[in-house]
Order: C-alpha cells, then structure tokens, then sequence
C-alpha cells in the first residue's frame, strides 16, 4: 500500500492532518484538473483554477462518510466536486440574472436577448449529464472523470476497475447521449 492510499484511509477515520497531507501531495493534480475544466468551460466560469480547487477541497472535506480507497478514487470524487462547484456557480449566476432579489426594470428589449446563453448550456450538459447517470452510471462516470478531472483512460479503466477498450466504448455511448440529449 502506497503513502497516498495510507493517508486516505486515515483521513477516512478523521485524522485531519491526514487530509491535508493528501491535499498538499495531490495539489499538483487538482490544480491540473482544475486548469483544463477553467481552459475548457472559457467564459462561463468565473473562478480561476486555485479558487476552484480551494472550493473543491472545502466540499471534500465537509463530506461526510466518503470513502477513497486510492488516489484514483480521490480524484475522481475531486472532478465531482468541481464539476458541483462549477454548476452552483452557474445557478447563481443565473439566479442574479433572473433578478436575485433586486427590481428587474428592462431599459431596452434588444439588449436583454443579448445574454449570452454560456450559462444555460452548461446547465443543459448537468441535466443530461445527471440523466445519464440514471440511465446508465458508469458512462457519466466517464464522463465526469474524462472531461471534469482530466484523466486518461488507462487512469480510468484502473480507477472503475474495466479495460481501456470498455472505457474508450463507454466514452462514445456517452458522447452520443449526450448530443443526442442536447440537440433536442
């Protein structure tokens, strides 16, 4: 067993220097991850990549009862977290839109069809995302950790316990819901 796999089965058990030691050994990683999702989603995310793994981290630890039995574990619940980070930010976004508590007074009709409409695909993909997830769990598994956390499908395969193939077939099924879902 690796030191990695050690530290997180200590974290797991509340040892809070444990997890911090995990964070600070695996930043280069989050950071990595972080930098493609910010590179990826362009203007519709606000944060940088230290803040969104900073806000990543703060969900992984206020989680409770997550387990991680190994660093390709901890780093797929990471894309998770970033991708929920990402979403909720995009909801709010939306929400001050919508008027967020403030009096909406619309000056001119053309300049609100202007909005730029970044914001609600992104919250297309997480529902078809979350709809995949139903139908078929491990293809949004794919998914989440090929696209949100940037891993490789040898990394994948290793961390869902499937072949490289298997991945590389999950990967286009999910493709193909996906835009099938968004076109509609």
């Amino acid at each position: 067993m690796n030191d990695i796999t050690q530290l997180l089965q200590a974290a797991r058990h509340g040892d809070r220097a444990a997890a911090d030691q995990v964070v600070a050994q695996l930043y280069t990683d989050l950071q990595r991850m972080a930098r493609r999702h910010v590179r990826d989603a362009g203007h519709m995310t606000l944060l940088d990549t230290t803040a969104l793994v900073h806000e990543a981290w703060l969900r992984l630890a206020g989680g409770q009862g997550a387990e991680f039995p190994d660093r390709r574990h901890f780093l797929a619940y990471a894309a998770q977290a970033m991708r929920s980070v990402v979403i909720d930010l995009v909801r709010a976004r939306q929400a001050e839109r919508r008027g967020g508590g403030l009096a909406h007074v619309t000056l001119d009709t053309a300049v609100a069809e202007q909005l730029p409409q970044g914001d609600a695909d992104v919250l297309r993909v997480h529902e078809a995302l979350d709809e995949l997830a139903q139908l078929e769990p491990r293809l949004a598994q794919v998914v989440e950790m090929r696209y949100f956390a940037g891993l490789r499908e040898q990394e994948i395969a290793e961390a869902l316990g499937v072949t490289e193939r298997t991945v590389q077939r999950d990967w286009q099924k999910a493709r193909l819901f996906l835009s099938i879902s968004l076109d509609a």
